[in-house]
């Protein structure tokens, strides 16, 4: 039996203490009033989620146009949670740890999978350096790239570890297949109540699921259909989750109703002499040569339309010409630009179309 949003698991605990739905209410409004920034977001958004409306407000994020404020059924967001928790196997009195902003869908999640599923969560300050007790054994914990990166020396206190938000890089993905947690990369947005695919990274325990990972396949969580719409991207059902489908933006390659490969956003590809690129696979071939952040994009070309360039932050625009040696001829850039700071937007993702805007081309 699905629970209703406004229970409370009788396993649940914030920071080692169980609360009631009662005694929860008071804690937000302690952290709103006397907490830390990042306490003062979970307060604000636990006094949401404790209020007797069915819906409640969450912000997008922005990265492919202007941040929204849309509505999302609290009914959906346990529905999430509980798909998650049944695809990790994740069990009351589990412990899990919390070191995500909630001011977005991905640190909100987070409390209500505790909330819902009966996991004891432990909060800390959502730095890029998240700093946990080594001597805790955590059973789950959501982090962005960055976070993993500079967690991998604890991170086996952790035994899994799901990573979204940003595109993991090569060199990351290499770094985790040295450490005993399992690391999920994540498929989702705010519209989807967080992610609802995931893509295991490392230690891989059969063939199947080795294959899938050579082949960067996502699978998608119980209860979630996939297919394509005539332009190649990916159309999304999940009735516990959403009323209606959800027509992406996202260039996918569907190898089953459950398992797809994310190719590229449909607004970043680029035409050039009727060839269709895909800039986020040039990207991935690049990750291990390039050490500044970078994106490929393009500007107009007389005669092929659009022009592949790159794009660099920082000073310097001299690149050495071997790091383009594994791209195709038609991937390599026409022209490297530099800018002194991408833009981006204020869950840190970079605005690919406002940063090219500086430039002035």
């Amino acid at each position: 039996m699905t629970p209703e949003y406004n229970k409370v698991h009788n396993r649940f605990k914030l920071n080692g203490i169980h609360y009631t739905y009662e005694d929860l209410m008071e804690v937000a409004y302690s952290f709103v009033k006397e907490g830390m920034p990042y306490e003062a977001l979970i307060g604000e958004f636990l006094l949401d989620w404790l209020d007797h409306h069915e819906v409640i407000k969450v912000n997008t994020s922005g990265s492919t146009g202007k941040p929204k404020r849309i509505s999302i059924n609290k009914q959906a967001m346990v529905s999430s949670a509980i798909a998650t928790g049944n695809f990790f196997n994740l069990k009351p009195g589990d412990k899990a740890l919390h070191c995500l902003p909630s001011n977005f869908i991905a640190g909100k999640m987070m409390l209500i999978r505790a909330v819902i599923l009966g996991l004891e969560v432990d909060l800390v300050a959502p730095t890029l350096q998240p700093d946990f007790n080594t001597k805790t054994y955590y059973d789950f914990c959501a982090m962005i790239p960055a976070q993993l990166q500079n967690s991998l020396d604890k991170s086996s206190r952790i035994k899994t570890i799901i990573v979204g938000g940003a595109p993991v890089s090569s060199a990351l993905r290499h770094a985790v297949q040295d450490i005993p947690s399992n690391v999920y990369e994540t498929y989702g947005m705010t519209e989807t109540v967080t992610h609802i695919a995931v893509k295991k990274t490392n230690n891989f325990n059969s063939e199947k699921e080795e294959g899938l990972a050579k082949a960067s396949y996502f699978q998608t969580l119980p209860n979630v259909r996939i297919s394509q719409d005539k332009r190649d991207c990916l159309v999304i059902e999940a009735p516990e989750l959403l009323k209606d489908k959800i027509v992406t933006n996202d260039i996918v390659k569907c190898h089953s109703e459950t398992e797809f490969e994310w190719l590229g956003r449909y607004d970043n590809v680029i035409n050039s002499g009727g060839l269709k690129l895909f800039p986020e696979t040039i990207e991935a071939k690049l990750q291990d040569k390039i050490k500044e952040r970078y994106f490929v994009a393009s500007t107009p070309h007389e005669t092929l339309g659009e022009q592949l360039v790159l794009v660099l932050e920082g000073d310097s625009n001299k690149l050495n010409e071997s790091i383009f040696a594994d791209l195709d001829k038609l991937e390599k850039p026409k022209s490297v630009f530099a800018v002194k700071e991408f833009v981006e937007t204020d869950s840190g993702k970079i605005q690919r179309k406002k940063t090219l805007e500086l430039l002035d081309l």
